[in-house]
This record gives C-alpha cells, structure tokens and sequence, in this order.
C-alpha cells in the first residue's frame, strides 16, 4: 500500500503545483485567473490526497504485502486472496439502475429518476442481503 499513497502523493503535488502554474499563465495571459481550470486542477489534487492519505492508513495497520517488499518472490503471493462471489447477479442489477440514474439526471426525467432511485435501492438490498448456500455457508 506504501507503493500506491506514493503515486497518489505525486498526483497530488503535481496537480496543486500544475493548478499554481496555470492560475499564473491565465493571469499574465488574460489579466485575472481562469477559474475552471484551477479549481479543477486543486480539486484533483484534493482527491489524490484524500485516496494517498487512505492508502497511508491502511498501510500502517495491515501486514506487509509481496509487492511492497523490494526482495519478495513471486510465491510469496501466492495463496487465497479472499472470496468473490461467483454466482450473484445483483451487481448487473446495479449496474443498470445507475445508468438508467444518470439518463434520468442528464434529461431530467423525475418520473425516470424516481424509478431508478427505487431499482438501485431494489439493486443494494439484494446486494447486502443476498442469501448463499452451498458447502461453504450453511
């Protein structure tokens, strides 16, 4: 995880610094600074830090991984990496409902928008609450 809050730590300074660099050239360029661009610039760096500050968290409380060891082997990662569900079809489900989410937002369709809140409330429930059976959940 050390290896990931560092790239996010570099998108990070590169953004805030690209953001004071490109808040300087409109201002010379134009006579006052260009908002758009900056405030995206400074918001992404906002985001890089905020997802390089989870990654450092997260770092400091699990155990070292094969890939953050500069000497590990590939055996080393070898093993369970946890449980997937095979056979759930409720992220389809999901899926769907998000999309037909944003046409409804991006052509205001409250009659739409209403449905698709209703399918992806429909679509989570059915996400968390899914009931598996078989040998490894009784």
């Amino acid at each position: 995880m050390k290896i990931e809050a560092r790239v996010f730590d570099l998108v990070m300074a590169f953004s805030f610094l690209m953001a004071i660099v490109y808040g300087y050239w409109t201002h010379l360029a134009t006579g006052h600074v260009e908002p758009t661009g900056t405030v995206a610039l400074a918001l992404s760096g906002g985001l890089a830090l905020i997802t390089g500050t989870y990654f450092r968290f997260v770092a400091r409380r699990i155990e070292v991984r094969p890939e953050d060891n500069p000497e590990a082997e590939v055996s080393d990662g070898a093993g369970e990496l946890g449980f997937f569900s095979p056979g759930s079809y409720w992220p389809v489900g999901l899926a769907a409902a998000a999309a037909i989410t944003g046409v409804a937002v991006a052509f205001w369709q409250v009659w739409l928008l209403v449905v698709a809140v209703v399918l992806v409330l429909v679509a989570v429930g059915g996400l968390v609450f899914e009931y598996h059976t078989g040998p490894n959940h009784d």
